[in-house]
């Protein structure tokens, strides 16, 4: 997250590479959309010793309660900081580091079919930690359920659209569109907008959903989407086939591919894998590093 000069071909939320490799520079001028580069890779997470430290974190009976989703944005997050390449993006079949690292997330205010949502949008810092990003999660939680109306910039601009005629809907999201592809829309429309995170996070399994894949959007520059599943209790094997009953957690990514090789990919799901099962490193900046 190393602030640079703003040179020419820069963008307002992320820099243009200029040095890539070949390969990495001619991939998003063969296939320029975000959609049809979609890798998915599903991970199960022991969660053993992820409740033990919910235990102890909560034992205070806290007002706003450390959960585990708290603790995979943590997470993900700290894993985006310290691998850098997973915090960029293509447009305009360009390919730029993100200025910031960010979260965003739906919120159901009432869990039930005329219930109405909110978007939490979590900007983090190198210095934050597990603590003081679930002090901003309270905040945004919080704020969107309370809130009856729109509650962020992304909401009120869809409304306003939403009670226009037809047509000029239409004529005005497509020339968002536009806009989108040359990262000219005002902020003040897409401050919080999910599509414009590092990662996009949908906690399925909070209302009873198994993990599966969630596609990305062309829209935005949000290149990783991660969706939690339901937790679960299942047989596990030991390297010599002894079975014992654990609670587990299927998490799945769908990320762009054109970003990184696989290596670089793998090396950083082990290391978000690592964060989560051993969760006390979370209590650590996000900007500093761990050995994985």
């Amino acid at each position: 997250m190393e602030k640079q000069k703003r040179r020419f071909g820069d963008r307002k939320d992320g820099y243009l590479l200029r040095d890539q490799d070949a390969m990495h520079f001619i991939m998003p001028l063969i296939y320029p959309n975000r959609c049809d580069n979609e890798a998915y890779i599903a991970e199960t997470v022991d969660l053993t010793n992820i409740n033990a430290f919910l235990a102890e974190k909560n034992a205070g009976n806290p007002v706003f309660k450390y959960t585990m989703f708290h603790l995979v944005v943590a997470a993900l997050l700290k894993t985006i900081v310290l691998r850098p390449k997973l915090n960029r993006f293509i447009a305009n079949k360009n390919t730029y580091q993100r200025n910031e690292v960010s979260a965003a997330f739906v919120v159901k205010k009432i869990f039930s079919d005329n219930g109405g949502e909110g978007l939490a949008f979590l900007r983090a810092k190198e210095d934050s930690t597990l603590e003081s990003l679930h002090e901003s999660l309270f905040k945004q939680i919080s704020s969107c359920r309370k809130s009856e109306n729109g509650d962020s910039s992304t909401d009120d601009a869809m409304n306003i659209l939403n009670k226009l005629p037809r047509f000029l809907s239409k004529f005005l999201i497509w020339l968002l569109t536009r806009l989108d592809v040359h990262g000219w829309i005002p902020q003040s429309i897409i401050a919080t907008d999910p599509y414009y995170s590092s990662v996009l996070i949908s906690n399925v399994g909070s209302i009873k959903l198994k993990c599966g894949y969630h596609h990305l959007t062309n829209w935005g520059t949000c290149s990783i989407f991660c969706l939690i599943g339901e937790k679960s209790v299942r047989p596990v094997f030991d390297s010599e086939g002894h079975m014992e009953m654990k609670e587990m957690l299927d998490v799945g990514l769908t990320i762009d591919e054109r970003l990184a090789d696989g290596y670089y990919y793998s090396k950083s799901i082990r290391l978000f894998k690592h964060l989560l099962q051993n969760p006390s490193l979370l209590e650590l900046p996000l900007s500093q590093e761990v050995d994985y």
